[in-house]
């Protein structure tokens, strides 16, 4: 199935795809600034294995991503590969490349 929004993906799909599993020893915010027609600011919590997502801005995030509406469609249906947006200037991020990469691993980009 293909994502079409970030919202659909944000309020459907990673909570369907989440892996407790794959989270022990996680305790991550991440703050998600997504512009375009279906952009929005999400806010993902990763603690205790367990998931949460809420539209918002968190006022200390652990990681924070920007990315365009489209170029985050992209990513998230393999169309783009995060280390290729984030080398090209689509994905920008602030704070840490480790982290980063173990919510690739996670599944969550």
């Amino acid at each position: 199935m293909e994502i079409t929004t970030p919202k659909e993906f944000f309020e459907k799909v990673l909570p369907a795809k989440f892996d407790p599993s794959k989270t022990v020893g996680v305790d991550v915010i991440i703050q998600l600034n997504i512009t375009g027609t279906n952009g929005g600011d999400w806010i993902v919590t990763i603690k205790d294995q367990k998931l949460g997502t809420q539209q918002g801005l968190h006022p200390s995030p652990s990681l924070t991503i920007r990315m365009a509406d489209t170029d985050y469609v992209d990513m998230i249906n393999g169309k783009l590969g995060g280390e290729r947006a984030f080398m090209t200037g689509k994905l920008k991020f602030k704070g840490s490349m480790t982290l980063a990469l173990k919510l690739k691993e996670i599944g969550f980009m």
